[in-house]
């Protein structure tokens, strides 16, 4: 009579729905061999031999550009390896991505795993419903909610649906920020659970959990895992830019799952679908608070390059500071890059001594953000950084050189959207310095107006 064939459970819940290196999997090399000969364990190869060129099974890559030769040790041949996720470990033509092909772990659906008493508003409670449907019918949805609509509440019920229906939850997002901000919200409002923070270095690397919040960058380690993929911030870098990022999302969906997207600043295809009707959409257009969105201004500022350059303030941008400080009000100036900035920073200090500057590469970053927070800091200068994932409860904000390519539309709606957030302070004023207007610019006033427009339409506006 032959033998059952036996297997871990430890492995299987760590290598379920995972597509790792070798190196990648925290069990002894016999373990591995073992469990793949029982056909409990199965691997792909790294790269593969298109007809024009060659394509990295982990992130998709067939950029024949991004591909290069070495001579490998494994195979004893020149190898051809996949450069374009390198950062996570080699993946090359001999090099195996393992995946679990043995039975599922036990799916346990979860009761009561929603401990939130908060209140949504019609905006979002109108969403909401809409979400649920969407992951009852394992259908896609854009959630199109401007900024500060409170898009993470209007998760809520619908992650609630899933987990108590025993399907695995993914929320994606391009920034590690965005990751480290979610995942203690989502664990205070699921407590009966472990929620799962992935992301470079993550110390949650080895968890399996029913709900995990990763960089769309950690998908690539997955592979037909999650039953439910919320993608947030859909249009931000560099998820938008990336194919690569696009097919990591769809790699690690199940065959049959949920796909819900959420941004305040679809792309004009995507606008163009919904109101077309090609795109299964629903908008949020009014904040939790109810109260309109701030309509940019527009000021010429003239040549503020070669003001700058002088040590000179331009002086519609000197008068609106002088004013900010007059009343006391915190504000978040933006310009197009570090070195004009960095250039700026001693100029505006002049103006008030509790100025500061911010930007991806500052090391300081997290505990100048937290000065702002605490008012420690009454001017803060920055990069498109902070164009989104941030809330300053009382801020007017300010862009120089609006510009400059940089500041696309939905950059300057991101940005506009810094200001009002809070429903004890919901007015906000924000302007858009240049020299001279873009179409990026009446573009994203014409966008946030169409949004005040909708939600007063629909009553959702106080």
């Amino acid at each position: 009579m032959s033998k059952k064939p036996t297997f871990s459970p430890d492995l299987q819940l760590f290598l379920f729905g995972r597509h790792l290196l070798h190196d990648e999997i925290p069990f002894p090399s016999p373990v591995i061999d073992a469990h793949q000969t029982q056909g409990f364990i199965a691997h792909d190869q790294g790269v593969t031999k298109t007809k024009q060129s060659y394509q990295c099974q982990r992130c998709g890559n067939h950029d024949s550009t991004l591909f290069a030769h070495f001579p490998c040790a494994r195979c004893q041949q020149t190898c051809v390896y996949c450069r374009n996720c390198i950062m996570m470990g080699r993946v090359s033509e001999c090099t195996p991505l393992y995946r679990w092909t043995g039975p599922p772990p036990e799916q346990t659906a979860i009761q009561s795993t929603l401990q939130w008493s908060g209140q949504l508003s019609p905006g979002q409670q109108a969403a909401s419903e809409q979400v649920i449907k969407a992951i009852q019918s394992n259908q896609e949805l854009l959630v199109w909610a401007v900024c500060g609509a409170g898009k993470t509440e209007v998760l809520f019920h619908g992650i609630e649906e899933a987990l108590t229906s025993g399907k695995r939850v993914c929320i994606a997002t391009p920034r590690t920020d965005v990751v480290l901000e979610l995942a203690p919200r989502f664990q205070k409002v699921f407590p009966a659970i472990q929620v799962t923070a992935l992301y470079g270095g993550s110390p949650d690397r080895d968890q399996y959990s029913p709900l995990v919040i990763s960089t769309t960058h950690q998908l690539f380690r997955f592979k037909q895992t999650f039953d439910v993929m919320i993608v947030d911030e859909v249009d931000a870098f560099p998820y938008t830019f990336d194919p690569s990022l696009q097919f990591a999302v769809e790699k690690a969906r199940s065959q049959s799952s949920t796909l819900i997207f959420l941004t305040a600043t679809p792309s004009a295809k995507w606008q163009m679908e919904y109101r077309l009707g090609k795109r299964k959409a629903v908008t949020i257009p009014a904040r939790y608070h109810r109260h309109p969105l701030p309509i940019p201004s527009l000021r010429w500022c003239g040549n503020w390059k070669k003001s700058l350059k002088k040590n000179i303030i331009p002086t519609p941008v000197k008068n609106w500071l002088y004013h900010r400080i007059q009343i006391k009000k915190q504000t978040l100036l933006f310009l197009p890059n570090i070195e004009i900035m960095e250039k700026a920073l001693p100029l505006f200090q002049q103006l008030h001594p509790n100025t500061d500057s911010v930007h991806a590469e500052d090391p300081s970053r997290k505990e100048k953000v937290e000065k702002m927070r605490a008012k420690q800091t009454f001017v803060l200068l920055t990069t498109t950084i902070l164009e989104r994932g941030v809330t300053f409860p009382h801020i007017d904000v300010a862009v120089i050189g609006a510009e400059d390519r940089i500041f696309t539309e939905s950059a300057l709606v991101q940005i506009a959207g810094r200001a009002g957030r809070s429903a004890q302070f919901p007015d906000g004023d924000v302007v858009f310095f240049h020299y001279g207007k873009t179409n990026e610019m009446v573009k994203a006033v014409f966008h946030i107006d169409s949004m005040n427009k909708e939600a007063r339409k629909k009553g959702l506006l106080l």
